[in-house]
């Protein structure tokens, strides 16, 4: 499972001029599941996220969590995390889990955040074409993957 973070003052997913998701200072979370991935990695993603200090404590360090900070997070599904670029110039994303497998592990995941004590965590709808606008605050980006925790 890997995991692009981005901390941002504001997120939002809309789909067919809808809103569907949103969240102001926290983390905007490109979500892609891949074919073997189990509840483990959701465990092992949900555990370090919102304990990941990239926020700036009074000394302008990044020490600070988003729950440190009462961030909020947008989940949003994206398949192409999963992208093979090796050959030729089209990606093939084979490795994507399924629907029926990545459906569960992102509702899950997104699950474990609410529990951890996120104080929002919103989502896209899994499949949509969605619109995502932010402000990445820093710019600050994270990848993370959780066959590397």
């Amino acid at each position: 499972m890997k995991a692009v973070i981005q901390r941002v003052n504001y997120a939002k997913c809309i789909i067919d001029g809808n809103l569907k998701g949103e969240c102001k200072k926290g983390f905007m979370i490109l979500l892609g599941v891949l074919e073997g991935d189990t509840a483990e990695d959701a465990e092992k993603l949900a555990k370090k996220v919102p304990v990941l200090r990239i926020f700036e404590d009074e000394n302008g360090k990044m020490n600070r969590s988003c729950l440190d900070v009462d961030g909020e997070m947008l989940v949003i599904s994206q398949f192409t995390l999963a992208a093979d670029c090796k050959h030729g110039r089209r990606p093939s994303f084979t490795d994507a889990a399924p629907p029926s497998e990545a459906i569960p592990l992102y509702e899950y995941f997104t699950k474990l955040l609410k529990e951890a004590g996120v104080k929002s965590v919103q989502t896209g709808e899994f499949g949509a074409d969605m619109q995502i606008e932010l402000v990445n605050d820093g710019p600050v980006t994270i990848i993370l993957d959780s066959k590397e925790l």
